[in-house]
């Protein structure tokens, strides 16, 4: 066992001694130690209801033979950060996340893990950790929020940053939207619709890293603490059998994982945490980059429409089945032999799964949209990439050509969207957003949710930073090389003409390479200097199309 180092010999008595006054008795030395990590905050409505999670996790640990050790790491809520400085620090600490986990696994010798992540960027951190360490893991998502209900319709956080568009432009008074604030959360939970942290949870099971019914199982689900306690029981098994994230992680479950993606329409974040947790695995061969995205894209049809892409939540997903539903609708384009952490396949796992909703989960005879969720856009804006969530656009705005408005922050487009500066047909263009230029990508939700609000008609948005997950309409973001790297998003002007194809895949403007690269030479982008872990962060972090990942 790994944590023999601290435990065995009679060079480890120091080590034993401080263990003992932890609790630890002459049996518990004869054990696997299995660590914990914990992400509970009570600031985080995804993470406020962790602690009774960990404690069914470890009865299970316990339960098998193993002794359990708890420790925490980090969780920011995006909507707390958003729209403000907070925001750059959202993305970074996805790496801080990693960097904990691999820190305590390896200084404490543990033998295992149970990774309990809920919101966006800890999901994706702590499954990086458990590929960077390849110890036998398992993750326990928090579960999503039951939705909420304002006037008898279901809504959900996203609709309370459109309410304030809203409000600004006369459709509903200051009362109503303090009765939506007042309903759109209801509790404990992930935000309730298919934003990032769902998503990844969705791909998170896909992949096989936490077990079946896991992902959509609400946190105000009594079966969370059961498949907690399941789970704390799994881990002793995997790790006697010693299957480690790289025997469940194949090329074949990141491809699995992508196509479920592509079915359910998730978040474009997935663009950046999916390649981020392959490349702790490129020393096994695993490649995951924005072609592959596109190529699964193309093959895998859109079949669920939840929000943000529909009216659906993901409660009525967990009803209609849930991931094993997903993956029985789409077995014929991906690969049921892959691992998972039950031990099983999921042509194993999936024996006797029936889709209990084919309303909610469609047949891929008969899906919302031909192609999936997500796509994947070059031109000469983008040689790099970027990315969209196609199956949240509106059929009328997959092609669309407009002028652009040019802003150097997000802030500088919120302050004109609602000082009425930007009209239909318009392209609205936020640069120095990007990875190393925000620093941190910030998401540019406020911008996106006040045009939905405002009710601005036919206005598309590109950016070098990126969406929430609960954006929706023509938004385009990942813009790579970003601005900060010279990218020709750097080169744009006010009145410049964009166009933007979604079916085919190009994201263009009407200059010539020339023009571009004159432009660029010339061109005064705003510097931003920071300190500490920003600066460290700027000056260390990869593209968006390499998933902004620390080199």
């Amino acid at each position: 066992m790994r944590s023999d180092n601290i435990k065995k010999g009679l060079e480890r008595a120091p080590h034993r001694s401080l263990l003992r006054a932890c609790g630890l008795d002459d049996d518990d030395f004869k054990k696997p130690f299995i660590g914990i990590a914990n992400s509970y905050t009570d600031i985080v409505p995804g993470h406020i209801h962790l602690q009774k999670i960990a404690k069914a996790v470890k009865e299970g640990i316990r339960e098998n033979g193993g002794v359990p050790f708890e420790f925490n790491t980090m969780a920011i809520c995006d909507g707390l950060a958003m729209n403000h400085e907070g925001m750059r620090y959202s993305l970074p600490s996805r790496e801080i996340i990693a960097n904990t986990v691999e820190s305590v696994a390896i200084g404490h010798s543990l033998d295992a893990l149970v990774l309990l992540p809920t919101c966006d960027k800890v999901v994706p951190g702590m499954l990086m950790a458990a590929a960077r360490l390849d110890i036998p893991s398992i993750v326990v998502t928090g579960g999503p929020m039951m939705p909420g209900n304002y006037k008898g319709k279901i809504v959900d956080f996203i609709d309370v940053y459109e309410g304030v568009g809203a409000v600004s432009s006369g459709k509903m008074t200051e009362d109503e939207l303090y009765e939506l604030e007042c309903s759109a959360c209801p509790g404990e939970g992930s935000c309730a619709g298919l934003f990032t942290a769902n998503t990844m949870a969705c791909l998170t099971e896909a992949m096989g890293m936490s077990l079946p019914r896991c992902a959509t199982t609400h946190a105000a689900d009594e079966n969370k603490i059961v498949i907690a306690k399941e789970s704390g029981k799994q881990i002793i098994k995997m790790f006697k059998d010693q299957l480690t994230p790289s025997k469940i992680l194949s090329q074949e479950a990141f491809n699995n994982g992508l196509a479920v993606d592509m079915a359910l329409g998730g978040s474009t974040n997935t663009a950046l945490h999916i390649p981020a947790i392959g490349s702790e695995l490129e020393d096994k061969g695993i490649q995951v980059d924005l072609d592959l995205f596109d190529d699964i894209s193309k093959k895998i049809p859109h079949i669920a429409s939840i929000s943000p892409s529909g009216e659906d939540t993901m409660l009525d997903l967990h009803n209609a089945g849930g991931i094993p539903s997903v993956l029985k609708a789409i077995e014929t384009k991906i690969d049921t032999s892959t691992i998972t952490c039950n031990g099983k396949t999921i042509e194993e796992n999936n024996k006797n799964i029936e889709i209990k909703d084919v309303d909610v989960i469609r047949s891929i005879d008969a899906p919302v949209h031909m192609e999936g969720g997500i796509a994947i856009l070059k031109g000469n804006l983008a040689p790099n990439g970027s990315v969209v969530k196609q199956g949240a656009v509106d059929e009328s705005m997959m092609y669309h050509k407009g002028q652009a408005k040019v802003f150097n922050s997000e802030d500088e487009s919120v302050t004109a969207i609602f000082n009425g500066s930007i009209k239909e047909g318009d392209i609205v263009v936020i640069r120095c957003e990007g990875p190393k230029g925000g620093p941190g990508m910030r998401e540019m939700l406020n911008p996106t949710a006040a045009i939905v609000g405002l009710g601005i008609k036919n206005v598309a948005l590109i950016t070098d930073g990126r969406f929430s997950g609960g954006t929706r309409g023509p938004c385009i973001g990942h813009i790579s090389p970003e601005a900060k790297d010279g990218g020709p998003i750097a080169a744009l002007k006010d009145g410049d003409i964009i166009e933007i194809d979604i079916k085919n895949r190009s994201l263009n403007v009407e200059l010539s390479d020339n023009e571009i690269a004159a432009r660029i030479a010339k061109s005064e982008l705003p510097e931003k200097k920071f300190k500490g872990w920003l600066n460290i962060y700027q000056k260390t972090v990869s593209s968006a199309d390499k998933g902004a990942i620390l080199r």
